[in-house]
């Protein structure tokens, strides 16, 4: 009988050092899911707390979105007998990288989705002729403005004397690029005309030469150098009525402050100094050697 007693004693604790060991494994698991969670967490702040230039000096380098078939602005051309993205704007950003102290890298892509890149952290800024809108205000901080825009028609030549007025370009099949001022102006503006909305500029101007449009609308300094390169096309007289504000700016990412500082200081210097009217007149010189 006694040792029935004993054999169930034994037993028991046993059973109790068992569950006691599982406990104690339970106890352990759970310890280390909550350390790692708290240093998961704990990486997490201290990455979302570091600044956007603290980011951008770490990887050591500016990544700027662009859509390089803007010249003046941004385009591609024969330089040391290597294709490279050059233009005003591309000097900007190397000028916004050195003062960054890191290197620049260019990102090309089409213009539909350049602020896209900087939306989705692809790029820091976008840099591509782009007018800071109040549609786009909304979602993306903006640069002071480091060009004023004006908007001209680049025609055929030989249209010179039929498109004289804005009668003249009511019903004409107008071609614009895709999401740009220039397009919602010609909506706007001239709602009978016909509308070709394109991806990229340089099919626009093909498509001017070969009679498929009559008008291409862009930026004036664009214009001129299309007009400057081929002795076929023109910058037209008529043009529309440009909204107050709609300078060409930088984009970034919205709250993104103390970069917004640093940019709007580089600009600041540029324009002060007519430094970036430099930058205009050299990428001028490109235009016409190139194409």
């Amino acid at each position: 009988m006694t040792i029935k007693v004993y054999r169930v004693i034994i037993i028991q604790n046993q059973q109790r050092g068992c569950l006691f060991m599982k406990f104690k494994k339970w106890i352990f698991v759970l310890c280390s899911f909550l350390v790692s969670f708290f240093l998961v967490a704990c990486q997490s702040s201290s990455s979302s707390s570091q600044s956007a230039v603290e980011a951008i000096k770490q990887k050591g380098k500016l990544v700027v979105a662009t859509s390089p078939d803007y010249a003046p602005f941004e385009f591609q051309a024969l330089v040391d007998g290597k294709n490279q993205v050059v233009g005003a704007d591309i000097d900007m950003a190397q000028a916004i990288a050195d003062e960054l102290g890191v290197k620049l890298e260019i990102s090309s892509m089409s213009f539909d989705n350049v602020l896209t890149s900087l939306q989705t952290g692809k790029a820091d800024l976008a840099i591509a002729g782009i007018s800071a809108t109040e549609e786009r205000k909304e979602v993306f901080d903006f640069s002071i403005p480091y060009y004023e825009n004006k908007i001209s028609f680049l025609i055929r030549k030989s249209d010179l004397e039929k498109y004289k007025d804005l009668d003249s370009l009511a019903s004409a099949n107008i071609a614009a690029q895709k999401g740009t001022v220039p397009e919602s102006m010609v909506k706007e503006q001239l709602p009978k005309a016909q509308l070709t909305s394109l991806t990229n500029m340089g099919e626009a101007v093909n498509e001017l030469q070969s009679g498929k449009v009559d008008a291409v609308h862009m930026d004036e300094p664009v214009a001129l150098s299309y007009a400057g390169k081929n002795s076929d096309l023109a910058v037209a007289t008529v043009s529309l009525t440009m909204k107050e504000g709609e300078a060409n700016a930088v984009a970034i990412k919205k709250g993104n402050s103390d970069l917004k500082e640093v940019v709007d200081k580089v600009i600041q210097k540029l324009k002060d100094d007519g430094t970036y009217q430099t930058y205009l007149e050299k990428a001028a010189k490109l235009t016409e050697v190139e194409q």
